[in-house]
């Protein structure tokens, strides 16, 4: 077991909005000296206590590691798992907190994840792959629409759409096995693949959980946002805001979500030879008739949920990590704030397809994310210009107020987002309607 008295340093990997909130929760608990953050942005760059690392190669981070003889390390974003940094890590007996490049499967192949909870029935969606365009339009002539179309790869949050006609769903199968589409397979070579998968109807809902290969640890419910506009219309997003906890998630849907899907998933990797360690997140379709499916997994936090979860948590997350890291989950508690958290993501213009970058930020906090304060604004999609914090990604900044009603949480968030600014600056107005009385939605 590690000692992290003796280690006062630690890593996250990598360079956006769930990053920045995962630093942010690390260095608040006053147990590291340096929180280091691989690349950062210019959020945590403004962080007290936290210090970007303007690295990305895998090998190089782990010689840090080694030098620095860091507590652990934290992976935050996809890529780096599908590209085996816990394997690389561990190979060199380095402390590091996420799955291996083969567990890590679950998210980088929509099809492997497809086939392991066919496997260990795993409620989901009917589905079938292909890789020949004709065969999968054929398919879904047949099927009819709305139907669903996804890549197969990682596609940071653009591969999924939800056709409303077989034509788009045509139209989907051509981006998605076309030359040009880089979320078509693992790794460029790889011949491309999509997913067609029934389209299922009831309400979505974010469960993520810490799993040592074991046991695992619930974290907080959560609810997003993937629609780029209003009343969830206009196109899938990487995700415009969520709030925690998440009502749609009652007690028997908790239980239910352990019993039929988070631990079936832990046991079957296990079983495979590929246990899994790390944050697992199921996306659920919860449906009115009381069903229960997964839509995905993603091997990581989510990004904007973690936003929202991580303001609640009051329980130290570096001990959350190295008890994931040591193999005793089960020996561990999270506590969390009794209030409410909802964040509320503001995206560059062109979000999502063509967002326009380097525009100046002005209103946000230099560093304004105080302990026991009830707004944070994590940053996302930022970078550092001469005297100026300039967009730099789609998603931008994660606003998130806390509350004692969801409704309280909601207004201060939307307090806080009218003191932002920058050009083409746009946002979704009513997040986390899905969570109020019709009577409280905010317009």
């Amino acid at each position: 077991m590690n000692d992290m008295t003796a280690r006062k340093r630690c890593l996250v990997v990598g360079g956006g909005g769930r990053e920045h909130a995962i630093a942010l929760a690390l260095a608040r608990s006053h147990a590291f000296e340096t929180v280091y953050v691989a690349p950062g942005n210019a959020g945590t760059a403004l962080e007290p206590g936290i210090c970007n690392l303007p690295v990305t190669n895998i090998e190089t981070l782990a010689l840090f590691a080694r030098r620095e003889n860091l507590a652990f390390t934290v992976v935050g974003p996809e890529a780096p798992l599908a590209k085996g940094i816990v394997d690389a890590f561990r190979k060199q007996g380095l402390p590091i907190f996420g799955p291996t490049q083969a567990a890590a499967q679950l998210e980088a192949s929509k099809d492997f994840a497809k086939a392991f909870m066919k496997r260990h029935g795993i409620p989901t969606a009917a589905y079938e792959t292909f890789t020949d365009p004709a065969a999968a339009k054929d398919y879904i002539t047949r099927q009819g629409a709305p139907i669903v179309v996804k890549a197969d790869g990682l596609a940071a949050g653009k591969g999924v759409v939800v056709a409303q006609t077989v034509a788009e769903a045509h139209a989907a199968v051509d981006q998605f096995l076309g030359d040009d589409f880089t979320g078509g397979s693992k790794d460029g070579k790889d011949t491309a693949r999509v997913v067609v998968e029934a389209f299922l109807t009831g309400e979505e809902a974010s469960f993520i959980v810490m799993a040592d290969g074991r046991n695992v640890l619930a974290l907080a419910t959560s609810q997003d946002h993937k629609r780029l506009l209003n009343g969830d219309q206009g196109p899938n997003t990487g995700g415009m805001g969520a709030y925690s906890p998440a009502p749609v998630i009652t007690p028997d849907i908790h239980a239910r979500a352990l019993r039929e899907i988070i631990l079936p998933t832990i046991r079957g990797m296990a079983d495979e030879g590929t246990p899994f360690t790390g944050f697992l997140y199921a996306g659920l379709m919860i449906g009115k008739d009381g069903s229960l499916n997964t839509l995905e997994f993603n091997c990581r936090l989510g990004d904007p949920e973690t936003q929202a979860i991580l303001s609640r948590l009051k329980t130290p997350l570096g001990q959350l990590i190295q008890a994931g890291i040591d193999g005793r989950l089960d020996q561990v508690e999270a506590e969390w704030d009794r209030r409410s958290a909802l964040c509320v993501v503001l995206a560059a213009a062109g979000y999502p397809a063509h967002p326009e970058l380097g525009d100046a930020i002005t209103g946000h906090p230099a560093h304004g994310n105080a302990e026991g304060g009830d707004l944070f604004v994590y940053h996302a999609g930022t970078a550092q210009k001469d005297q100026d914090v300039v967009t730099s990604g789609g998603r931008v900044l994660g606003v998130t107020g806390l509350g004692d009603s969801l409704k309280m949480a909601q207004t201060r968030a939307y307090e806080g987002v009218r003191g932002i600014h920058f050009n083409g600056m746009q946002y979704r107005s009513d997040i986390g309607h899905l969570g109020l009385p019709a009577n409280q939605r905010h317009s």
